[in-house]
């Protein structure tokens, strides 16, 4: 890990005619005054219009004229940018935007974010930090996001992207040679998949920041699958690369004595998914998506036994009872049957059996938003 002076503040040289462009968007009196909650506020609603009408010229002008007024490149990105990619995202759930108008506001988000990030000066000053997305995770615009402002703050930054496979990782790791690897996840079933890479890095000699919430509150599950350390967002990267994180020899904490039984598990992934479905009988239109719900939830049973912890697992049934396709009335019955069928066919796993039992037992509504958010 490459030692760090004290952190500094980006300060963009250009400029952007016109102010922020957003009617109602406050002006920031200059780079001394940090941005207040009445702002972020204020300014996240003018954003979430622009988002509202995929504008992105205007969104663009917002974010530049922000940084105009004195707001450095993580509060735009993280204060505005982040907080309006979590609102839309609550908006979707709730059925109040469509897969189209979701999509269509990411990618505003993404433009400005590219945007934002050409206004920073392009000479680095600390080290070489590498920044992916575990595989199967497409999810890319909030690690984009740290990569950004992680750059900002003077660090070299290879941003390798979205569902980046673990092989390829760490052949790019002996090639590029950076000091630490970001890796993001945001949902927690990949957890396994998340661990498989960070013991990849770490082999190498690479110490692992893990981020998003894939890994847990608080990151509770990032020390079991072997990561260095956690952070909750593009701030927490940058104070913990001003840090000294452990070495890459660091073990996390010790699997529980029978946690090899996730994979025992993962190897019935295709069975239960292929009786799942026959249990189920989905209209042809929800078939794919409901097989593709059933393997996360193996998935995710999986991680919980990695990790030791039933809280995951019963997290992942929570969110399912909101997004499984079908009709709302429907949906507490079909992950009812889905879990019933994990439950007959890993009987003889005792972990298994007591993690699904809690989740079967576990109270929740049954009503939410149809269909599956992609993944």
């Amino acid at each position: 890990m490459v030692g760090r002076a004290g952190p500094r503040r980006h300060r963009d040289a250009g400029g952007a005619p016109g102010g922020n462009g957003v009617t109602g968007a406050p002006e920031r009196a200059g780079p001394d005054r940090a941005p207040t909650r009445t702002d972020a506020t204020a300014v996240v609603e003018a954003y979430l219009r622009c988002l509202d009408a995929a504008d992105h010229p205007a969104a663009t002008r917002l974010a530049l004229g922000l940084l105009d007024g004195g707001w450095t490149v993580a509060d735009v990105l993280v204060d505005v940018v982040a907080a309006a990619q979590r609102e839309i995202g609550l908006r979707w759930l709730a059925g109040r935007w469509s897969v189209a108008q979701e999509h269509a506001a990411t990618h505003v988000s993404e433009q400005v974010v590219g945007a934002v990030g050409a206004r920073i000066p392009p000479a680095p000053t600390r080290g070489h930090v590498l920044l992916a997305c575990v595989e199967g995770e497409w999810h890319a615009l909030a690690a984009r996001i740290v990569a950004e402002v992680v750059r900002a703050d003077g660090w070299r930054v290879t941003f390798l992207g979205a569902s980046v496979p673990g092989r390829h990782l760490v052949s790019y790791l002996h090639q590029a040679g950076p000091d630490t690897v970001l890796l993001s996840c945001v949902q927690p079933h990949r957890l396994i998949r998340a661990g498989r890479m960070i013991e990849a890095c770490r082999a190498a000699g690479v110490p692992v920041v893990a981020g998003g919430p894939g890994f847990g509150v608080d990151g509770r599950w990032a020390a079991a699958v072997g990561a260095a350390a956690w952070g909750g967002s593009a701030r927490d990267a940058t104070r913990l690369l001003d840090g000294s994180l452990p070495p890459a020899t660091h073990a996390g904490r010790s699997p529980a004595p029978d946690a090899d039984e996730y994979l025992r598990v993962l190897r019935r992934r295709r069975d239960i998914v292929q009786a799942a479905l026959a249990a189920v009988d989905p209209p042809e239109e929800d078939a794919e998506a409901l097989a593709n719900a059933v393997a996360h939830l193996v998935d995710a049973l999986a991680a919980a036994i990695r990790v030791g912890d039933p809280q995951l697992l019963l997290d992942h049934t929570t969110w399912q009872r909101e997004a499984l396709p079908g009709s709302r009335n429907d949906r507490g019955d079909v992950l009812a049957t889905i879990l019933a069928c994990c439950a007959e066919m890993l009987v003889e796993h005792p972990r298994s059996d007591r993690y699904l039992r809690a989740a079967r037992a576990a109270p929740g509504p049954r009503t939410g938003r149809a269909g599956l958010r992609p993944s």
